[in-house]
């Protein structure tokens, strides 16, 4: 097995740990960072990765397809980890767009070919996903709703990077008499 056919393997595993975990569909998004260096064994921005970030790409697009789950790829520093997204999605979700086209050295090897292979993208300068995947210790947090809650894989890394993944869930507000599910006698 090929390093790009293994690393796709693995990214499909940590996916469906995921689904399992925090069910992807056309309502969640799903925030992406990504080292593409990382996953080759390169420190984080030394050495981005078209071939990585192709693959990376494809294994979450067959994701969205099948699920509806909307991507939104974290840019690099440079660009203070702006994401790249569908217009659509931005607009949806009300999300203010800003200027700026991603680059390899300004923006990262996978914001770069998120960017040129979605429909119509845009960057925003922050989400609020439901859901994330870090490849390679991006530092998604900043994206992620709150409140974050690690999910656990089989898979460890893709490639050399580590994985880390969330889901999140609504705050639990109130104190000692507060109710947190639904039951027939609160009707």
């Amino acid at each position: 097995m090929t390093p790009i056919e293994q690393l796709k393997e693995q990214l499909t595993l940590a996916l469906q740990d995921l689904h399992a975990a925090f069910p992807l569909s056309e309502d969640v998004l799903l925030i992406v960072g990504t080292s593409t260096s990382e996953v080759i064994g390169a420190h984080i921005g030394s050495n981005g990765s078209h071939e990585v970030a192709e693959a990376i790409y494809s294994i979450l697009k067959k994701q969205q397809q099948e699920t509806g789950v909307k991507l939104a790829f974290q840019c690099c520093e440079h660009l203070n980890r702006a994401l790249v997204i569908e217009e659509e999605t931005a607009k949806q979700r009300g999300y203010e767009l800003v200027s700026a086209v991603p680059v390899r050295k300004a923006g990262g090897a996978m914001a770069t070919y998120a960017f040129k292979k979605m429909k119509n993208p845009a960057l925003v300068e922050e989400v609020q996903a439901e859901a994330g995947i870090d490849i390679g210790d991006t530092l998604i947090g900043m994206h992620l709703r709150k409140v974050a809650v690690p999910v656990r894989s089989r898979v460890k890394t893709i490639g050399e990077a580590h994985l880390t993944m969330a889901k999140t869930r609504p705050k639990l507000i109130g104190g000692i008499r507060a109710v947190y599910e639904k039951t027939d006698e609160h009707e």
